[in-house]
């Protein structure tokens, strides 16, 4: 089994949900600043173009990171971070596409809209008059989601998920690329906080 590796809020996810799991995969780097993922050989194993993409022993490639980290979830021992009963894998679903829909898309495409732009408007439909509008639509999510956390540790409350894993990689990503948390979001900036203190926080950075 190995994991294609790249630069960014993507590969992150993955990366920390291995580091919570203790899964530890070789990894093969990819080139996201050459276009090398634009290209073949890569493109033959994720005809997508994106990156992380995990290519397991049989030479089936998976990608897509919620599909990736279901999998490796399935696959190793440890304890489960989408669920142990159809209830609990349900609510992480449920905030893993709340999350990846209204904050981590509208977010990433911001960037790639703006400061991105250099990068992508060759490799993508770039369209950078939409660029603040999808920058606010994130921050409008986080509001909203600032008022269900509170009393919270996680998003689904005392379990920690892959939900929280992708939120995190991306919010640490927005961080970096002008789309800070609004300090007045209290309690998604201690929720943050907390995250980046966890080990696989560090170690997958």
């Amino acid at each position: 089994m190995k994991f294609y590796n790249s630069i960014g809020p993507n590969p992150r996810v993955v990366k920390m949900f291995m580091q919570e799991k203790g899964i530890e995969l070789p990894f093969v780097e990819v080139d996201l600043m050459a276009g090398e993922n634009r290209k073949e050989p890569y493109l033959a194993k994720n005809p997508s173009g994106q990156s992380p993409a995990l290519e397991l022993d049989d030479g089936t490639v998976l990608a897509e990171i919620t599909a990736i980290c279901e999998y490796l979830d399935e696959k190793f021992p440890g304890g489960s971070l989408i669920g142990t009963t159809p209830e609990e894998r349900a609510e992480t679903r449920m905030w893993t596409r709340r999350v990846d829909l209204n904050i981590c898309e509208p977010m990433a495409n911001g960037f790639r809209f703006s400061e991105g732009l250099p990068l992508f408007q060759n490799r993508m439909r770039c369209l950078p008059e939409a660029a603040d509008g999808l920058k606010a639509i994130a921050q409008d999510k986080l509001a909203w989601l600032d008022k269900l956390m509170a009393g919270r540790e996680f998003l689904a409350g005392k379990r920690l998920t892959m939900a929280d894993i992708l939120l995190f990689g991306f919010l640490d990503f927005g961080a970096v690329v002008g789309q800070p948390i609004n300090p007045e979001f209290k309690n998604v900036t201690a929720w943050f906080e907390r995250m980046k203190a966890r080990p696989s926080a560090v170690a997958s950075a």
